[in-house]
């Protein structure tokens, strides 16, 4: 795999960013996204996409503990499809169970700040899914 992905953690209130080098292997933290509104937002994504020329977005879908889909993996999942008419850009997903958890113990391991967690939990978040398909990716070559 060639060309940058963008990683998306998709919040009511904010979206954490992520984003791989050239080659496909490495995902690094991008500072998240306030969601205001729709528009905004993909206008946003947008901007990103071209300035850092990717090819690709995955969006963490934040199925339910038992594997189906429940409101906010629908909402997650109408997001995507307007993301995908907006971008024109192959759109994967990835299951995002526990990423945010994940996310917390590692910020909290590194003795993070309960405030400073705040702000880096969903930007990490978005790291951690984004590293999750980047290593499948490269283990099936």
């Amino acid at each position: 795999m060639v060309g940058r992905v963008l990683g998306l953690d998709l919040g009511e209130r904010r979206v954490g960013l992520a984003l791989s080098d050239p080659l496909g292997r490495i995902a690094q933290v991008l500072p998240p996204l306030a969601f205001r509104d729709t528009v905004r937002f993909l206008s946003e994504i947008l901007d990103l996409i071209e300035t850092n020329r990717v090819e690709k977005i995955v969006v963490g879908l934040p199925l339910n503990m038992d594997g189906t889909c429940g409101p906010s993996a629908q909402r997650a999942l109408e997001m995507i499809e307007r993301i995908r008419e907006t971008c024109r850009l192959p759109v994967e997903t990835v299951d995002e169970r526990l990423s945010t958890k994940e996310a917390e113990k590692l910020l909290i391991y590194a003795d993070v700040s309960r405030k400073k967690r705040k702000k880096s939990l969903d930007s990490l978040s978005a790291v951690l899914i984004l590293q999750q398909y980047l290593d499948k990716q490269n283990r099936a070559k």
